[in-house]
């Protein structure tokens, strides 16, 4: 049995309350036993190791809903010239810079395998507990079809835990349903419309019918409970996906209004990934790595998408933060925040919903997401504060001190921990 407490900060606990001054967080082995003011914790009568918040900021494990862990943009023709395997290497990194961002929990939208979830909940490497949905569910010709006009195919490998997920008509799209999930899926993707990095379509494309999307969410749910998201970018696409029982929709280019009143009537997640097309600007500017389609529909995107972030916020459309990591470098999670600000949220807003509302989305609320007690100790501490300056998240050297599942896994502290005697 090991006790921890972090004090001396500014508690920002998740729930979107006022900030706690002279706060505590008494940790017992990987769970919150109390979380207050310091004066109100009742230390236990054994030894505490103490983490010095040094005056700084005491935020709930960030999380992002919307990652690939497995992949990082850059230049095809490096990448059809690196060995296969390689890729698995390069992810220890990528979830190394997630971690040190702050990001504790992900949830995997596509092309990670159960083997590298396990790799980190066994303690083989370093990275953030995730969901993975493995393979997204994708039409021919579709978002996901790596096929060009040269007749080249450009689509990553299915191998052994990643099946192929081409699938057409009802039959084919639950047989994909069932692989994925004998896969190990924790939650099943979908691609419902075209979308900007894909060569032979456009994001206004639909793709799959109603009865195919309902079909996929029928066989998810019934067979094991398991959610489904939805990459959805066009809004017929969008309102498809919403009518046919789809917890989340991912991106949310082109939301019109009847969308977004049926997102309300249902309940469904908006996860914007605002990022994404930004990147994809950046990047086309500053490398050769983004091919013309992509910068040409990121163009065409970038306005209206935060246009629509914005209308579906104002509505009141529950919100939980992604970012598509992967299309952009991972460890850059957290700029995220700063464009949802720029949509019409509050610095505090966008914190709850990369922290509370991210966790209720991937149904692990009753274990993350807050600073309460009886939840998984998942901290992040930061010298600045974020509510002053949401910036200020982006900054890796900002977030001097990362906890997961009670233990320390990042930390820049002049003093590191120390150990009271009791």
């Amino acid at each position: 049995m090991t006790y921890t407490l972090v004090k001396n900060g500014t508690l920002i606990d998740g729930n979107g309350g006022v900030p706690i001054q002279d706060a505590a967080v008494l940790i017992k082995d990987n769970r919150i036993e109390q979380v207050g003011k310091l004066d109100d914790i009742n230390l236990p009568n054994e030894d505490v190791e103490v983490i010095d918040a040094e005056n700084g900021y005491i935020l709930p494990g960030f999380i992002d809903t919307h990652v690939h862990m497995m992949m990082e943009f850059t230049d095809i023709r490096k990448s059809l010239a690196t060995p296969f395997s390689y890729r698995f290497y390069q992810a220890i990194e990528y979830m190394k810079k997630t971690i040190n961002a702050g990001v504790t929990s992900v949830r995997d939208a596509g092309f990670t395998d159960v083997g590298v979830k396990e790799a980190v909940e066994n303690g083989l490497v370093l990275g953030p507990r995730m969901q993975v949905s493995i393979n997204p569910l994708t039409i021919t010709g579709g978002h996901g079809d790596g096929w060009t006009i040269s007749g080249i195919d450009t689509t990553s490998p299915s191998y052994p835990g990643l099946p192929s997920g081409f699938c057409d008509g009802p039959e084919q799209v639950r047989q994909k349903v069932r692989e994925m999930l004998r896969a190990g899926a924790d939650i099943i993707k979908v691609h419902a419309t075209g979308g900007v990095m894909s060569p032979t379509d456009h994001p206004e494309f639909t793709q799959f019918s109603l009865e195919e999307l309902k079909i996929i969410v029928e066989e998810a749910r019934f067979r094991r409970g398991i959610k489904v998201m939805a990459h959805a970018q066009g809004a017929e696409g969008i309102k498809n996906a919403v009518r046919a029982g789809i917890h989340s929709i991912e991106h949310g280019i082109y939301l019109d209004d009847e969308a977004i009143e049926l997102m309300l009537k249902h309940g469904t997640y908006l996860v914007p990934t605002l990022l994404a097309p930004v990147a994809v600007l950046e990047q086309g500017k500053n490398s050769d790595n983004m091919p013309a389609h992509a910068i040409q529909k990121s163009l065409e995107v970038v306005d209206i998408h935060q246009e629509s972030i914005a209308k579906a916020y104002k509505a009141g459309v529950k919100i939980a933060m992604g970012t598509d990591a992967g299309v952009m470098p991972h460890g850059t999670n957290l700029r995220e925040l700063n464009l949802m600000c720029n949509v019409g949220m509050s610095p505090m807003e966008a914190i709850v919903a990369t922290t509370k509302v991210a966790a209720e989305c991937m149904g692990w609320d009753d274990k993350l997401g807050t600073l309460e007690e009886g939840k998984l100790a998942d901290l992040v501490i930061t010298k600045e504060d974020p509510l002053a300056n949401i910036s200020s998240l982006e900054d890796q050297t900002n977030i001097v001190t990362v906890v997961k599942d009670g233990q320390i896994v990042k930390d820049l502290r002049v003093g590191k921990a120390s150990l009271v005697t009791q």
